[in-house]
């Protein structure tokens, strides 16, 4: 069984003396701490409890001043020892560390009443009472308060068994999460390079594993790891840890940076989350309102938007928008403290760690409460045809890896894959009613048109599909619902078949007419479109007579009368069977063609496999056949 304990409490009440007489370790590590004395940064000592227990402390600072180091330190543990002098009894940071604690979802913890060497039997007892009567209206599953005497050692053996019995409650971080371990101390050693340290949030890594530092963006490698200065083969959840990493060096890093292994983590500007301002807070929190965020070891300052006020005592849903990356995953909770002056006023729960920058938070219907199979039908039906990655679930709904099949399954009629993609079933129905009427518009404005091209269609599905896996899940969905059908690679309405009206049929009309006459000195579409339609596109019926047979498309701006290039086939075999091979100057003085219309129709019997250039000479390719 691994956990951590952390202290909390006033400046001065006691902390670091405890921490001391329970592990034997000195926590304070600089000089000025031991110059002022006063704990300025945090500390950490393991604490034998025996009993297949290991555990870690985290000592931090009581001075208001150090609230942020403090919050560094109060992330992750799972145990809570609030610090209260007996002389004292509950101060202004005694306050604010528990709002603190209880802000960050610590489950439980330990009340303990230092000093009670300085005071009397009689007010130690109201002391005690005071603590129990205040710790009932907490959130946090206190135990009773645990007088003791870091100077007699009086009581430590009592807190050391409250520890052992609550030790055995805390539940062991599964280690098949996603690891997690945000770094609150960064330095160099000989040997070892650059070595972070921090508590394990979740998973584990191993010595020569790769972990993403993030926001860095850099993979490195883990060179040794450590927990309370012994060696270690891999960094477990609920431990201390430090890592010397191989790839990066100590001037790259700081506190509030994050090392993880496992895929969808990601920096972050912005959060949806759940706010809940304290009620001794001093004002509403209103949008457009500066803060700081304080999420595991990082600080990091944000505008609260798309909210109205949120009252002292209540909670709403919020968007933060980040002025520096963050790293974030679903159900993490944070701190915020005012830009200044810098006090406490609330916190909250990520909802959604990445939300689209398009969406409105009200618009949104993420609550705390939801579970992650309800989380994750919000999230499908807003990403539309964009779909999510299954890959970046485990982080965005703060599941494990092991957990995402259960809330696949739970929803697995409401949505579908393509490309690695899970797009809402609700997403492709609204697509396929899209591009059914998009079909039927171009059907009333193309009469003669056979009907959209699949391109279109994928390239107007683009705008919100990721890949053209979606788009194509879209055309397949809609045939076997009979929305459309697909030929070729056009879609088009069931049944549907181009028309001519009276303008196209005259039309046709004129243009048969016309390439009939015209036989080898055949017009480009554009002369055709002159002399037909005094310029107006005669596209869509040419297209139309060619796929009819009844014309053939020579080039892109020219379409034949069939029999005519039937003839004119059959005339350039004889030529270069007879002659082996002829210039295109010499087929025009057999034939009588300029180069204007002797030149395209031998491109067409080239591309056809009929004949091959040899140089400026034309030749046969295939032998003498009887029709085009």
């Amino acid at each position: 069984m691994r956990f951590v304990v952390g202290t909390a409490g006033h400046i001065d009440h006691g902390k670091t003396a405890l921490v001391k007489a329970l592990t034997g370790v000195d926590t304070d590590r600089w000089e000025e701490e031991k110059r002022r004395g006063i704990t300025i940064d945090l500390g950490f000592a393991p604490l034998p409890l025996g009993a297949g227990l290991e555990v870690s402390v985290v000592d931090v600072p009581g001075h208001e001043g150090f609230v942020r180091n403090m919050l560094a330190g109060a992330t992750g543990i799972d145990v809570a020892l609030l610090v209260i002098a007996a002389d004292e009894g509950i101060m202004p940071q005694t306050e604010e560390h528990l709002a603190i604690l209880e802000l960050l979802g610590i489950p439980r913890g330990i009340p303990v009443v230092t000093k009670t060497d300085l005071v009397d039997q009689e007010w130690l007892a109201l002391v005690v009472g005071e603590v129990t009567e205040r710790l009932r209206r907490s959130v946090i599953q206190w135990r009773a308060p645990v007088p003791v005497s870091a100077q007699t050692g009086a009581g430590l053996d009592q807190l050391r068994a409250v520890l052992e019995d609550v030790g055995h409650e805390v539940l062991d971080r599964p280690e098949e999460d996603l690891f997690r371990l945000p770094i609150d101390r960064v330095f160099a050693l000989p040997g070892a390079g650059t070595v972070v340290t921090g508590t394990t949030w979740s998973g584990s890594a191993a010595v020569g594993d790769f972990v993403h530092v993030l926001p860095l963006g850099r993979n490195v490698r883990v060179r040794s790891i450590e927990v309370h200065g012994k060696p270690a083969e891999r960094a477990l959840p609920g431990r201390r840890t430090a890592l010397a990493l191989v790839g990066v060096s100590k001037e790259e890093l700081a506190r509030g940076a994050v090392a993880v292994r496992g895929t969808g983590w990601r920096t972050t500007r912005r959060l949806d989350a759940q706010v809940e301002v304290l009620a001794h807070a001093a004002r509403p929190l209103r949008g457009r309102t500066r803060v700081r965020v304080h999420l595991g070891t990082a600080e990091v300052l944000a505008r609260v938007i798309q909210i109205g006020a949120v009252e002292p005592g209540t909670r709403a849903v919020a968007r933060l928008v980040l002025e520096s990356p963050l790293v974030a995953r679903g159900g993490d909770r944070f701190v915020l403290r005012s830009f200044s002056p810098v006090t406490t006023i609330g916190g909250g729960v990520v909802l959604d760690p990445f939300p689209p920058a398009r969406g409105k938070v009200r618009h949104r219907t993420l609550i705390a409460e939801q579970s992650a199979a309800d989380r994750l039908r919000v999230l499908l039906r807003e990403a539309g045809l964009g779909g999510l990655t299954a890959a970046e679930l485990p982080v965005r709904l703060g599941l494990r890896p092991d957990e995402l099949p259960a809330v696949l399954a739970a929803t697995e009629a409401e949505h579908v894959g393509a490309d690695g993609l899970l797009v809402a079933v609700t997403a492709v129905e609204q697509a396929i009613v899209r591009v059914r009427d998009d079909l039927a518009r171009h059907h009333e404005r193309n009469p003669l048109d056979s009907g959209m091209s699949l391109e279109s269609i994928r390239s107007g599905l683009g705008e919100n599909g990721r890949t053209t896996g979606v788009a194509d899940l879209v055309l397949l969905a809609g045939v076997r619902s009979g929305a459309w059908e697909v030929d070729g690679g056009v879609a088009r309405a069931p049944g549907w078949k181009p028309k001519l009206d009276a303008r196209a049929s005259a039309a046709r009309s004129k243009v048969l007419h016309i390439l009939k006459t015209a036989r080898w000195e055949i017009p480009t579409t554009a002369e055709l479109e002159r002399q037909v339609n005094g310029g107006s596109s005669l596209g869509p019926l040419l297209a139309l007579l060619a796929r009819e047979g009844i014309v053939q498309q020579i080039d892109q701006e020219r379409y034949g009368d069939p029999g005519a290039l039937t003839e004119f086939r059959a005339r350039i075999e004889a030529l270069l069977g007879e002659l082996g091979e002829a210039t295109p100057a010499a087929l025009r003085d057999r034939l009588g063609l300029t180069r204007k219309y002797l030149i395209p129709l031998l491109e067409w019997m080239d591309r056809r496999g009929i004949t091959e250039r040899h140089g400026d000479a034309r030749r046969l390719l295939t032998p003498r056949t009887a029709g085009p």
